[in-house]
C-alpha cells in the first residue's frame, strides 16, 4: 500500500514539474519575414538614400507650373494713305444721285430759268446750303454762257471744276500728329452724343499705328463707363495704352491731364483724348470742354481739335458745329456715316460755316473705314468720273 501511494505522489510531482516548465520557459522569437522589394514605375529613377516608399507616398505632390495666358496678337492696320480711293465705290453708291441729277440738267439742249431753279434745288436738297447753292448755280450759268453749246463730257468737266472749287482743293487737310519739342502731339476729339467720337478715336489710333506712330489714348468720357471700355478694346487691338479713371463721373480734365503727362514720360508720338458727348444746348458742358483744353495746355499744346459730325444730320449738324466752334478752337471736321443716307453737300456747307476743312470721313463700320478726306476723289465719286 505504501508503495502504491509513493508511485502516485511521484506521478503528481512529475506532472506539476512539467506544467511549471511550460509556464516559465521563454518563447522562441519568430524571425520577421523581409518585405518584398519595391518595384519603381518606369522612368521614376532611384529613390534618394534614406527615403522609403511610405515617405514618397506621403510627400505632397510638386506644384504644377502656372499656365500663363497667351500673349494677345496685335493687329497690323494698313497705312492711312490712299484709303479714300480704295473706299471710293462705297462713296459713289451713296453720292452719285446728286451727280446724275446735275449732269442730266446741265446736258439739256436748252437751259431756261426753270432748269436753273431745278439745279439750285438739287444742290440745296443735297445739303450744300442755300448760299453755296446759289453761288454754284450762278457760276455754272456764267460758264454756260461763255462756252455756248456743250457736250456731255464738257458738262461733266464743268460741274467737276465747280464742285472741286467749292470743296477747296488747296485747303490744308493734314493731321498734326507728329511729336514736337520732346512732347507728343495732342488730338482732342469732341462732338455731341451719338456722332461716334469714341469709334473715331479708336479708328484714328489704328490709322496712326498703321502709319508707324506710337499712340496713347485718354478715356476722358467719364460719364459713360461703356465709352472707356470701348476705347480700351480699340487700344488692346493695336497695343495702344489707355489712361482711364476707375471712378465713374471723375473729372475729365484730370484724366486728360494724366494721359498727356504719361505720354510725355513715355515718349509716345500722339495722345488722343476722347471726350464726353456734349449736348450743344447745355452751356455748362461746353464750359467744361473748354476746361479740358485749358488744363492740357498747362503742360503742352493741343495740336488738333477734331469735331465729329454725323453726316446724316444735315443742317442740324451745322448748328452743333457753330456752338462747338465758340467753345474751342476747332481745327478740323470728321464726317461719319458719309456712305449711308448722307448727302455729300454737307462737306461744302460745314466748311463754309466754320472756315475749317473736313480732314477725315467715315465710310463704314469696319475698323479701317476712317479715311483722310481727298477733295478730288470725293468729287469724282459724286459725278461718277471714271477712275
Amino acid at each position: 500500500m505504501a508503495y502504491v501511494i509513493l508511485i502516485i505522489v511521484i506521478a503528481v510531482l512529475a506532472v506539476a514539474a512539467g506544467s511549471w516548465l511550460l509556464l516559465v520557459r521563454p518563447r522562441r522569437r519568430v524571425a520577421s519575414r523581409p518585405a518584398p522589394p519595391t518595384v519603381e514605375p518606369p522612368g521614376t529613377g532611384a529613390q534618394p538614400a534614406g527615403s522609403t516608399a511610405v515617405d514618397q507616398a506621403e510627400a505632397p505632390p510638386a506644384p504644377a507650373r502656372a499656365q500663363l495666358p497667351p500673349e494677345p496678337v496685335l493687329e497690323r492696320p494698313p497705312p492711312s494713305a490712299g484709303r479714300l480711293a480704295s473706299l471710293r465705290g462705297r462713296l459713289a453708291r451713296s453720292q452719285s444721285g446728286l451727280g446724275s441729277v446735275l449732269l442730266g440738267l446741265l446736258s439739256r439742249d436748252r437751259l431756261d430759268e426753270e432748269t436753273w431753279e431745278e439745279i439750285e434745288d438739287a444742290l440745296i436738297t443735297a445739303d450744300v446750303g442755300v448760299v453755296p447753292a446759289q453761288q454754284i448755280t450762278e457760276d455754272l450759268r456764267t460758264q454756260v454762257k461763255v462756252a455756248g453749246s456743250r457736250t456731255a463730257d464738257e458738262a461733266r468737266a464743268m460741274l467737276r471744276a465747280e464742285l472741286l472749287a467749292q470743296v477747296g482743293p488747296d485747303d490744308d487737310r493734314s493731321l498734326h500728329t507728329a511729336p514736337h519739342a520732346g512732347h507728343p502731339a495732342v488730338v482732342l476729339v469732341v462732338g455731341v452724343n451719338g456722332t461716334g467720337k469714341t469709334t473715331v478715336s479708336g479708328k484714328l489710333a489704328r490709322a496712326l499705328v498703321g502709319d508707324g506712330r506710337s499712340v496713347l489714348l485718354a478715356a476722358a468720357d467719364t460719364f459713360r463707363a461703356a465709352a472707356a471700355d470701348q476705347l480700351q478694346t480699340w487700344g488692346n487691338r493695336v497695343g495702344a495704352r489707355v489712361i482711364r479713371s476707375d471712378r465713374e463721373g471723375a473729372d475729365p480734365a484730370s484724366v486728360a491731364f494724366e494721359a498727356v503727362r504719361a505720354g510725355i514720360d513715355e515718349h509716345v508720338d500722339t495722345v488722343i483724348v476722347d471726350t464726353a458727348g456734349r449736348l450743344h444746348t447745355k452751356t455748362g458742358l461746353m464750359d467744361e470742354l473748354g476746361k479740358v483744353k485749358r488744363v492740357i495746355e498747362k503742360i503742352t499744346t493741343v495740336d488738333e481739335v477734331l469735331l465729329v459730325l454725323d453726316a446724316t444730320t444735315g443742317q442740324n449738324g451745322l448748328r452743333q458745329a457753330r456752338v462747338f466752334a465758340e467753345a474751342v478752337n476747332i481745327t478740323g471736321i470728321v464726317l461719319t456715316k458719309l456712305d449711308g443716307t448722307a448727302k455729300g453737300g454737307i462737306v461744302i456747307a460745314v466748311q463754309r460755316e466754320l472756315g475749317v476743312p473736313v480732314k477725315l470721313v467715315g465710310l463704314g463700320e469696319g475698323p479701317d473705314d476712317l479715311a483722310p478726306f481727298e477733295p478730288e476723289t470725293f468729287v469724282d465719286a459724286i459725278i461718277g468720273q471714271p477712275q
